[in-house]
């Protein structure tokens, strides 16, 4: 499979990129990965990069979206921290991706058994942890359908929690950011949430 080229990149829509990661989860649960050679690759991705989409997701070892989606060098911006959560950084790593690199598909990807959601719902603080932490505050009150075992010990109430905070960082995204808000109405990029499950391999896209 060869890299993306500029041209190729151009005649993306915004709704292709979606389905190149829907179909690269496929391959993945199913073990059939995309031949490709990786110093091939590397030599045709030297002087220049053309990702299709820009994949905030988290730092959790289980959850590396180019191994996930089958992505090569070359195909997608990956931007990771722990919680999936958004900040000033993340934002104009977004911009940059949509605006000046060409990608049409913004997708932020959450995952089951989350660390870092566990520690939201236990309202965990030490360090710079807490700092974090309180990002994904708004997802764990927002969460209101279960009603005891509010903790992380609940996996049940931390993967509802999992979810919004998506949904959060989504909306977050849009309300933070003129330059994305103003692609996707002009329908030039497109922002799209899921949550990856750690014992399938399965992303579920909303």
């Amino acid at each position: 499979m060869r890299v993306h080229t500029r041209k190729s990149q151009e005649e993306l829509t915004p709704e292709d990129a979606l389905q190149y990661l829907k179909e690269g989860n496929q391959r993945f649960i199913r073990n059939l990965r995309a031949n490709r050679n990786l110093l091939q690759q590397v030599n045709e991705t030297a002087e220049g990069q053309f990702p299709f989409a820009i994949i905030l997701s988290c730092i959790d070892s289980r959850t590396s979206a180019e191994l996930v989606f089958d992505q090569g060098l070359g195909d997608i911006f990956s931007a990771r921290v722990a919680g999936n959560i958004v900040n000033e950084d993340i934002l104009g790593s977004m911009e940059y991706a949509v605006k000046y690199a060409g990608s049409k598909l913004i997708l932020v990807l959450g995952h089951t058994k989350c660390g870092a959601i566990i520690s939201a719902c236990n309202q965990v603080r030490d360090g710079n942890i807490t700092t974090l932490l309180h990002k994904i505050k708004p997802a764990v009150e927002k969460e209101k359908t279960i009603l005891e075992d509010r903790n992380g010990q609940n996996e049940k109430f931390v993967n509802k929690v999992a979810e919004l905070n998506v949904r959060v960082a989504m909306k977050e995204i849009l309300e933070r950011s003129d330059i994305i808000a103003e692609m996707i109405s002009n329908r030039k990029i497109t922002l799209e949430g899921g949550v990856y499950d750690v014992e399938t391999g399965e992303v579920n896209f909303f």
